[in-house]
């Protein structure tokens, strides 16, 4: 079934960049700086594709080079992420929210190129909605897709697919979903407690517009080639990859999403303009939070594993372009810690369960080194054995820094949870700022057609200007 905007959505998503008019003086002047000069190049890319390693600074990418590397090796092997190094971006909100952004405000730079407030969806600094990339490609008859490891009305995706005010506006990010107009052929990640609820079931609406509806990632293998899909895995977020039924989900959604958008163009009678998929590793900044490196770790395996296949893709399909960054980087990670010259990822290579599974189970057995052993896939010492029995036995109510801990978890589990990472954090000697987010620099990525733009130093909402003039805008008519 063709589906198809509503007038009302049509003129919406015509909004263009000309909305910044209406953002504050010191916006004004900052976009004034960054207006960019590069020329339209004769030959576009046919498809895009955006990808953010949420949180992922680049203490993360450095880190994963270690983690990866083949320790029978007497060389450090390059990772995926070395290999298409391009620079770096900057991540500062608008001056309203200071210099450290949050997800969902960077999101809004790089889906819009402009800068706006903390919490921020689609709108800018007064409110007023503002295109976006993956808008603006489905305007010029482009397929388009979402594939998130994080619920779809999450702050990053909402930010490509909505407009809100707020990023806790889950419900109403979600309802847009169907009322301002289905904008992607294509939706893979979390969301059951948004999308199927007493008040509103948007599975069954998202069906009766002829979507095809998947939940479990069997089915990502036989999806009906002419019908746009929605695949919703989790009832929030996809479980740790760690304690996922596929590790790497995300590289199979992936996948699984690229082949279908291709199919979508075969089976339908429009011109094949090729498409726009977004992807998140979204549970990189989720780790980060809770200062989880063994998490962060096997997260940053499943994105990169991804990207992998997207440098078999671009190696079939040369007419395409990928980017790759970061929103902001989290935790303050750092490689080393305690004045201690060492980093060490071997028992990071081994774990097979989440810090939060471990400590769930610490919780209702016995802990002893058989337990343990099983658990982590190696052998505790007699001081980490008594550092997890005094965490549980002597749990007191305290408030989690982890924004995205359960605040119906039990004390003792709570207390689990944190003396499993501080394990994890000697045995790696990895060390911790923050629960937050931090302001530096992230890392840019990039290879395939017209990947050469995005080299050197730049702001997030370079990365958006550059998208959309590869897109076919021209931003001279829009800044």
């Amino acid at each position: 079934m063709k589906l198809f905007l509503s007038a009302i959505s049509l003129s919406l998503l015509c909004v263009s960049c000309a909305n910044t008019a209406h953002v504050n003086d010191n916006i004004a002047a900052q976009e004034t700086t960054n207006t960019l000069t590069t020329v339209m190049p004769a030959n576009l890319p046919k498809n895009i594709i955006m990808v953010i390693g949420d949180g992922m600074g680049p203490a993360y990418t450095t880190a994963y080079r270690y983690f990866s590397d083949n320790p029978k090796t007497t060389v450090v092997e390059e990772t995926v992420f070395d290999r298409h190094l391009k620079g770096l971006s900057s991540t500062y909100p608008a001056p309203v929210s200071g210099v450290v952004t949050d997800s969902a405000a960077s999101a809004t730079a790089l889906s819009t190129g402009v800068k706006s407030y903390n919490g921020a969806i689609g709108v800018d600094v007064n409110k007023k909605e503002i295109q976006t990339v993956l808008e603006w490609a489905k305007l010029q008859g482009k397929k388009t897709g979402v594939v998130v490891t994080s619920q779809i009305n999450h702050a990053t995706p909402a930010s490509y697919l909505a407009h809100n005010e707020s990023r806790r506006n889950y419900n109403e990010i979600a309802d847009s979903y169907i009322d301002n107009g289905i904008k992607a052929d294509l939706y893979l990640g979390g969301g059951w407690k948004y999308f199927i609820r007493e008040d509103r079931n948007l599975v069954d609406e998202f069906k009766k517009s002829g979507f095809h509806y998947v939940d479990n990632y069997q089915d990502l293998n036989s999806f009906p080639k002419d019908k746009p899909v929605l695949g919703l895995f989790a009832d929030v977020g996809l479980p740790w990859a760690l304690d996922d039924t596929n590790k790497h989900r995300l590289s199979t959604m992936t996948k699984a999403g690229i082949h279908h958008l291709i199919d979508l163009q075969e089976t339908d009678d429009l011109a094949d303009n090729g498409f726009f998929m977004l992807i998140e590793g979204s549970q990189v900044d989720w780790a980060a939070h809770g200062n989880d490196i063994s998490d962060a770790m096997a997260e940053m395996d499943d994105l990169a594993k991804t990207i992998e296949y997207l440098e078999h893709f671009v190696e079939h399909h040369p007419d395409t372009l990928v980017v790759i960054t970061a929103d902001h980087s989290t935790g303050g990670f750092t490689i080393a810690a305690n004045g201690k010259y060492e980093w060490n990822a071997e028992n990071l290579r081994t774990m097979k369960h989440s810090v939060n599974y471990i400590a769930k189970q610490l919780t209702t057995n016995e802990i002893n080194a058989k337990i343990t052993t099983e658990l982590f896939n190696f052998e505790l010492s007699e001081e980490e054995l008594s550092l997890l029995n005094d965490s549980k036995n002597n749990a007191t109510i305290e408030k989690t820094a982890n924004m995205y801990q359960s605040k119906t978890t039990p004390a003792s589990e709570l207390a689990l949870i944190k003396s499993v990472k501080k394990v994890m954090d000697m045995r790696s000697n990895s060390g911790w700022t923050t629960g937050g987010h931090t302001a530096i620099d992230v890392p840019v990525f990039s290879f395939g057609q017209h990947s050469e733009l995005f080299k050197g130093l730049q702001d997030n909402t370079d990365i958006a200007k550059k998208i959309f003039m590869l897109l076919g805008k021209d931003n001279s008519k829009t800044n």
